[in-house]
């Protein structure tokens, strides 16, 4: 009897993963001062299990924590912070790249850290707000985000290189590679969108310009650590954070999977959230994107076993995330094997601080 894809060992670049099984970036809100700590190295460590881990959403910048109680990897503390995680996911035999997300302008002034007694400030492509519900700011609740500040050419620079020096330091910090956030309207995602990017100089309006910030940002990062160790998150026509897909969205993302792909990016993770109500990705996009992207392709978005098996035979994917069924699963990938029922999510508790919902579901 074969074993299933699904359950295969897979090479990914330099990284040998004993299953095709991701555990998907999930924000958790569990790092209070922007440090994760030791209830953050067990939940990782009791998802060991995964083929790979990636974490959930870590800022590279000061003003890139625009949530509250989200990690960042832009100090020494928080570097040494995160090797104790990385050390527990080893110590349980998995492996674990960081996700690097810049918030942009989904941010609020109230979560970003203090220098030098004023706040960081909230920076865009363009100075139009996020809308919406706003942002949650402990302990108030949903504050209407402000109207960020329109990045300079020196704003794009210096961003650029924050997120080259995070991904050093994740390396330094023990983890075996990284991912870009450029999907669900955070900063890269909202250069890429003409809801949140109304720039006419090289960093918008067209094609081009529009992808310029996430190719430059790749670029940089991979000069840094290697293309053998970095990866990208994508959504092509997502809503999430007020983005808004338009009549060019399957040219834009065939083209920078091409640009992705000449600068050797190991991976890139392509999610789909029309299981949450969102419009899906079409089937024509993801296979441009498969044609243009030469490395590995993760698939995102409501999974089960059986479909993440259709999909890995049918070769529309090599690797296949899950989201929340980890959270509440944490050793989903025997769960899936042995067709157990999974536990449910307690949705209250997602965001909440503490241990309650994180790390009290059965193992």
């Amino acid at each position: 009897m074969t074993q299933d894809l699904l359950f295969s060992p897979y090479g990914l670049g330099p990284t040998a993963l004993k299953n095709r099984i991701v555990m998907a970036p999930m924000t958790r809100n569990r790092s209070p001062q922007n440090l994760p700590g030791e209830i953050v190295a067990r939940y990782y460590a009791l998802r060991a299990e995964a083929g790979l881990i990636i974490s959930e959403g870590t800022s590279p910048a000061p003003n890139g924590t625009g949530y509250a109680r989200i990690p960042g990897l832009f100090t020494d503390a928080q570097e040494r912070a995160w090797s104790q995680v990385t050390t527990a996911v080893h110590a349980a035999g998995g492996r674990i790249f960081v996700q690097l997300m810049h918030t942009g302008r989904a941010s609020h002034e109230a979560n970003l850290p203090r220098t030098s007694g004023a706040p960081a400030r909230v920076i865009a492509p363009s100075a139009v707000p996020l809308g919406g519900d706003g942002v949650w700011v402990d302990p108030d609740g949903n504050r209407p985000a402000p109207v960020p500040a329109e990045m300079t050419a020196a704003d794009i620079e210096s961003t650029i290189e924050e997120f080259a020096r995070s991904a050093q330091r994740a390396l330094d910090a023990g983890f075996d590679g990284v991912e870009l956030h450029g999907a669900n309207g955070y900063l890269i995602d909202q250069f890429l969108n003409t809801a949140s990017n109304r720039r006419t100089d090289d960093w918008g309006g067209t094609l081009a310009g529009r992808t310029r910030f996430a190719v430059e940002v790749a670029r940089r990062s991979a000069a840094r650590i290697g293309a053998e160790r970095l990866g990208i998150r994508l959504s092509p026509f997502g809503v999430f954070n007020g983005m808004v897909p338009d009549a060019e969205m399957e040219s834009l993302y065939e083209t920078l999977a091409g640009e992705l792909s000449r600068l050797g990016l190991v991976y890139l993770h392509l999610v789909d959230h029309s299981a949450m109500g969102a419009p899906p990705v079409p089937g024509s996009v993801k296979a441009k994107i498969r044609a243009a992207f030469k490395g590995t392709l993760i698939l995102s978005g409501g999974y089960d076993r059986d479909r993440a098996e259709a999909d890995l035979e049918a070769k529309r994917a090599d690797l296949i995330a899950f989201g929340r069924p980890f959270v509440s699963n944490p050793r989903l990938p025997s769960k899936l094997q042995a067709r157990a029922p999974l536990a449910p999510v307690d949705f209250a508790t997602l965001y909440s601080p503490g241990d309650k919902g994180y790390l009290d579901y059965p193992v």
